[in-house]
């Protein structure tokens, strides 16, 4: 079966892949037949990911030798989006969105990003996160289709630290463990109350879904238990796990979405980065419900849907998430600005244009930095529309604003992450705003984020 045939049919959803091979004639080709077949032509995706991300970006690992995350991860340094050949920043900067669309130099490290698979989508899990659960517990996230693409230096630390609003006194209670149903009760039965431990075990404990399921309509080898909250929001943070969003069709119109953290969770009050659904119980039923089954009620009913019982463990799982606090950020005082005894000149600088000139704050608002609102960064003025490995660069409409505290902690960036380090996060606004920042500024602006 050729690669392109093989687009075909993964571009069906993966319930129909099974019956659009029976109707092609391949009526005795079973789930092990298929599985076998789908394993062959994986080499093939990750190349076409590969190269694609390659083309993109600088991957080389550059750590910083002055910024690290909570428990020590040293942040990437340096934007790593590629110009068109014999292009600079500040050349690119000077031009207007028209002219970067009419000569076709937006970057396409700046172009949605698409999933490793964009045409089957699917939650897909770095090997470091399946290789501790599978440790812990046995239980083993793997696709046999595709595996997870970006590499593990642009992603958050692994494990994350788990800071409590409730327990600031105690730092980190992560003990630098990964949390699960092996280990929570240990962890956490002297910090918690009965009814927030129970929310933390749900949030922990695998439902089926519509990749990991015991049904043969599935893309993991065995019958699997499913997928828990915890698996892509590992130590209530993130892996950087990705998925395609389940309220977009077309597919190739379909975002990929970089898994956001939750911590601060207790001061958002809009979530997912479209759907704007007003609190965190309805985001977590919602994603049992909807987004673990891509949208779709009939797989959700055939494939085995969790119905949580919202009185008491919605509720309860979402006292526990409401727990979840941010990193320390000892340059900051009580409103959330730097204290000018402990920051240095550059930040003090990163910090003035943050509020000036870099327009940052008329979304980004102290203390948390975050308005709780929606804005639509209009991206589609500076390219043509594209479909680059089955992902379709249109217009994103408007997406929520993600708090700015401890982003340092939660690479790579944007909504879908198609950028890798904060210096691209940069550059980005600085084209979509028309900051016209100068190096330096750019420089500074960055430094204030890293203490954020």
């Amino acid at each position: 079966m050729s690669v392109w045939s093989h687009l075909r049919l993964v571009a069906l959803s993966s319930a129909a892949w099974v019956s659009f091979a029976l109707a092609a004639g391949a009526a005795d080709e079973d789930f092990s037949t298929l599985t076998k077949r789908l394993q062959a032509d994986k080499p093939n995706f990750a190349q076409r990911q590969q190269s694609m991300l390659a083309e993109r970006y600088n991957l080389a690992n550059f750590p910083s030798p002055s910024s690290a995350m909570s428990r020590g991860k040293p942040v990437q340094d340096g934007v790593r989006t590629k110009l068109p050949r014999g292009l600079t920043w500040e050349k690119l900067a000077a031009l207007s969105p028209q002219e970067i669309k009419n000569k076709q130099l937006w970057p396409a490290g700046f172009l949605p990003l698409p999933h490793p698979h964009h045409e089957v989508g699917g939650m897909v899990f770095p090997k470091f996160l399946i290789e501790e659960i599978k440790q812990q517990n046995g239980r083993d996230l793997t696709r046999f289709d595709l595996d997870f693409d970006l590499l593990d230096h642009f992603l958050p630390e692994f494990p994350p630290a788990i800071y409590l609003t409730t327990r600031p006194d105690l730092g980190d209670v992560s003990q630098g463990k990964l949390v699960t149903l092996d280990n929570f009760n240990a962890l956490f039965k002297d910090i918690l109350n009965p009814k927030q431990l129970e929310g933390l075990r749900l949030l922990l404990t695998p439902f089926p879904q519509q990749q990991f399921n015991a049904t043969e309509d599935r893309l993991s080898l065995k019958a699997s238990q499913g997928v828990a909250c915890f698996d892509c929001h590992a130590n209530g943070h993130t892996t950087a796990a990705t998925h395609t969003v389940g309220d977009i069709r077309p597919n190739d119109h379909r975002h990929r979405i970089d898994t956001p953290s939750l911590r601060g969770v207790n001061i958002q009050r809009l979530f997912g980065s479209q759907r704007a659904l007003k609190t965190v119980e309805d985001f977590t039923e919602f994603e049992q419900r909807g987004a673990y089954f891509d949208g779709i009620p009939a797989d959700a009913a055939r494939k085995g849907i969790n119905v949580l019982e919202r009185g008491s463990q919605v509720h309860f799982m979402a006292e526990f998430q409401a727990l979840l606090d941010f990193p320390p950020a000892p340059k900051l005082n009580l409103f959330g600005k730097l204290d000018p005894t402990l920051a240095s000149e550059s930040e003090l600088r990163g910090q003035q244009i943050f509020f000036s000139k870099g327009q940052c704050a008329s979304c980004h608002t102290p203390p948390y930095y975050t308005d709780n609102s929606m804005h639509n960064l209009q991206v589609e003025r500076f390219f043509k529309q594209v479909t680059l490995n089955g992902r379709t660069a249109s217009a994103d409409g408007p997406i929520k604003t993600f708090p700015l505290r401890g982003i340092k902690d939660s690479p790579p960036y944007l909504h879908d992450g198609r950028l890798l380090t904060l210096a691209d996060t940069v550059e980005f606004f600085n084209l979509v705003l028309e900051l016209k920042l100068s190096e330096q500024e750019k420089k500074d602006l960055l430094a204030f984020l890293r203490v954020l």
